[in-house]
């Protein structure tokens, strides 16, 4: 959407506030030893109690609250009572919801416990590069020179990114126009970043993969050569100078 009135910035704000605060909750909360299906639950009281409605679940009939990926899991996991969370676990978490017709969207990936696995450095460069391209983004720029920035950027870190996972703009819906705001340069896409748009950013960084299949559950997505992924995503609002994380309160970058 674009923002073109304050009172839809508001309703921006509020969703952005509940599905943020949820995420860090979440990730706070999460304990070894735990199903993925309590740390879930935990996350659906949350936006419950902001009065906001599951995005995946209201969407697409998604069997869960929140998607909560492990390890070799890319995207969209299920939350399910048979996933236990273990020491030194890649944990991802997406949480999307809407309110009062509002939509908005982030997440984030972290190590759970102690890095016995050494994930932390794919963690770490995840979350520079979108740091790196939301500090890019404003008036006027190419969408495609953003996805050549993370690109670059996972390349220099010894990493791959996922090309068919990408952010997109959201607002009025979960999924809205620009469709696609991907994680490398696509010379055919001349859009560009226009003023008061709002979009869901995100990274997906990949130690070995280039590209992302969905399992036969229909839902958890891993990578086409294996390895390991991680994902960060803040919901913003372009502007003419740095743009408006409106996902702020989940800490992400802390």
């Amino acid at each position: 959407m674009s923002i073109s009135k304050e009172s839809e910035l508001e309703g921006m704000e509020a969703i952005s506030e509940a599905v943020a605060i949820t995420l860090r909750k979440m990730r706070e909360y999460a304990k070894v030893g735990m199903t993925a299906k309590e740390l879930d639950e935990y996350g659906g009281e949350i936006l419950k109690e902001f009065g906001a409605k599951s995005a995946p679940k209201l969407t697409y009939g998604f069997p869960g609250w929140t998607c909560i990926s492990v390890n070799k899991e890319a995207a969209h996991g299920i939350p399910s009572a048979k996933k236990i969370l273990k020491e030194g676990d890649l944990v991802n978490i997406d949480v999307s919801a809407e309110l009062d017709g509002f939509w908005s969207d982030n997440g984030g990936s972290f190590v759970l416990g102690r890095d016995i696995h050494r994930h932390q450095p794919l963690v770490d460069a995840s979350k520079e590069i979108l740091f790196k391209a939301i500090g890019r983004i404003k008036t006027g720029v190419k969408i495609a020179d953003i996805g050549h920035l993370i690109e670059t950027e996972a390349k220099k870190k010894g990493y791959k990114v996922i090309e068919n996972l990408a952010g997109h703009g959201v607002g009025r819906s979960l999924h809205e126009y620009p469709e696609h705001i991907l994680n490398y340069r696509d010379p055919m896409n001349r859009q560009r970043f226009k003023k008061n748009m709002v979009v869901a950013i995100e990274t997906f960084i990949s130690t070995r993969s280039s590209s992302a299949v969905t399992l036969k559950d229909k839902w958890t997505m891993v990578g086409d050569k294996g390895g390991f992924v991680t994902q960060h995503e803040h919901t913003i609002v372009v502007t003419d100078g740095k743009p408006i994380i409106l996902t702020r309160a989940n800490e992400i970058w802390n």
